[in-house]
């Protein structure tokens, strides 16, 4: 038996890969957004791996940044997120993509989590017009810092964009 929808902290963190795939991307997508928009929580959402979870990812993360008043970052993290995802599930081979926002003072960070141990590479392609291997380049030149890091069950792939915090007076 499917969980209601206001379960939806579950719906993305814990719940096995057929539940998630039953789910429609509304679904999916609330619940994510529940989940992700603490941002003293470090809370990851479990999107399943298929061409769907990049519109799911950036609507959510487009979503968490107006929730936290990042206004000004949300083409930015819509673009670089979906390049991101897209990644994870054209490459990364596994079920499901993990989605992770963090903010600090003085940044955001989103991350993309998959199942592959792969670490990415930014590919400098002389070819302006070939279709693959411009993500990464649209990260590097978005972002104010990107990286990937190990993990024990696949990898993270990050970026980060610079947060003007406002002084209170």
């Amino acid at each position: 038996m499917a969980a209601p929808a206001d379960q939806g902290l579950a719906v993305c963190s814990v719940l096995a890969l057929s539940e998630l795939e039953r789910r429609t991307p509304e679904e999916l997508e609330r619940a994510a957004h529940r989940l992700l928009r603490d941002h003293t929580a470090a809370e990851e959402a479990r999107l399943p791996s298929r061409p769907s979870a990049g519109g799911i990812a950036r609507r959510v993360v487009l979503a968490v940044l107006s929730d936290w008043g990042l206004h000004q970052h949300l083409e930015a993290g819509e673009l670089l997120t979906g390049e991101l995802v897209a990644n994870a599930v054209r490459h990364a081979g596994g079920r499901t993509v993990g989605l992770r926002m963090v903010r600090r003072p003085g940044w955001v960070r989103i991350e993309v989590r998959d199942s592959s141990r792969a670490l990415p590479c930014l590919i400098m392609s002389t070819e302006p017009l070939h279709e693959s291997g411009h993500g990464l380049r649209v990260v590097s030149e978005v972002s104010d810092r990107w990286g990937a890091d190990l993990l024990p069950r696949g990898k993270g792939v990050w970026f980060e964009l610079k947060v003007r915090e406002r002084v209170a007076g």
